[in-house]
């Protein structure tokens, strides 16, 4: 009985799967999910609510401090979260606004700000719907943002 294969077809017949099975690969389906952090304009308020007449979305602001502590653990961990970044980067337009720097400390005069972090959700108007102060965890800010949107 002949051969059918010799060792050279053996290497070829695996030089073609590999080749293509790496172009498959490259081509594999991206997640469907966005990023798996809270996407934040930062530090204008203005182009937020720009955005959020355009987009007819309420707006989400994140007051800060950089000396605040909560605030950096916010940032590091809650906003980090993919389920809160889905949740508020499809349902807001999200602004984090340093209170001490350029429009800051004018807009924590205006709205009353009196302890980092302060939340904020307004309308695409840019009147204030809910707010917090504190840490909170990503379960709780999605409640936060579910219960601005019923308002």
């Amino acid at each position: 009985m002949e051969r059918l294969f010799n060792s050279g077809t053996y290497k070829y017949l695996f030089q073609v799967l590999l080749i293509v099975g790496l172009f498959l690969a490259d081509k594999a389906p991206i997640s469907d999910h966005g990023p798996s952090h809270i996407i934040f304009i930062e530090n204008s308020f203005d182009e937020a609510l720009k955005q959020a007449k355009l987009q007819n979305k309420y707006i989400f602001v994140d007051a800060y401090a950089t000396w605040c502590g909560p605030c950096k653990m916010l940032k590091a961990i809650t906003f980090n979260n993919s389920k809160a970044a889905d949740f508020y980067n499809t349902n807001f337009i999200n602004v984090s606004i340093d209170m001490e720097k350029g429009e800051g400390p004018s807009l924590a005069a205006q709205w009353g700000i009196q302890a980092y972090p302060t939340l904020i959700i307004f309308n695409s108007d840019g009147k204030p719907v809910l707010g917090t102060v504190g840490y909170i965890n990503a379960s709780e800010l999605i409640r936060f943002g579910k219960q601005a949107l019923s308002k």
